[in-house]
C-alpha cells in the first residue's frame, strides 16, 4: 500500500449539504476500492491563488490515504467528470504529515 495525500478543491457555489455529500461520495468510493482513509481535514472556503473557471474562492478538503497506485488512475477518471470539483491533486508521500496542518491553524 502506498501513502497519498489528496487535496480536493470544490466549487464555492455548493451548499454545505451538497459539499458534504460530494466528500462522503468520494470517501465511500475510496473505501469501495479498498483504500484506507487515515485522516481528513476540512480547510474550508479559501482564496485561490489565481482564478479557476471564474472562481476566486473554493472549498478545500485534505485527506491522507493508503491505497494501491492503480486506484489513483481509476479515481481520477471519476473526478474529471464531477461538475462540482474544480481541481484535485494526489501526492505520493513516504510518511504522512502530522495533523492539524498549518493551513488549519491559520483558519482559527
Amino acid at each position: 500500500m502506498n501513502k497519498f495525500e489528496v487535496v480536493l478543491i470544490f466549487s464555492p457555489d455548493l451548499a454545505s449539504t451538497s459539499l458534504n455529500n460530494e466528500i462522503d461520495k468520494f470517501k465511500k468510493r475510496l473505501e469501495s476500492l479498498s483504500a484506507k482513509i487515515i485522516n481528513d481535514e476540512d480547510w474550508g472556503l479559501r482564496d485561490l491563488s489565481y482564478n479557476i473557471n471564474k472562481y476566486k474562492k473554493a472549498f478545500y478538503m485534505f485527506l491522507q490515504v493508503e491505497a494501491s497506485g492503480s486506484i489513483v488512475k481509476e479515481i481520477a477518471k471519476e473526478l474529471n467528470q464531477s461538475e462540482n470539483l474544480i481541481r484535485y491533486l494526489f501526492i505520493k508521500v513516504k510518511n504522512h504529515t502530522e495533523l492539524p496542518t498549518k493551513l488549519n491553524y491559520e483558519k482559527k
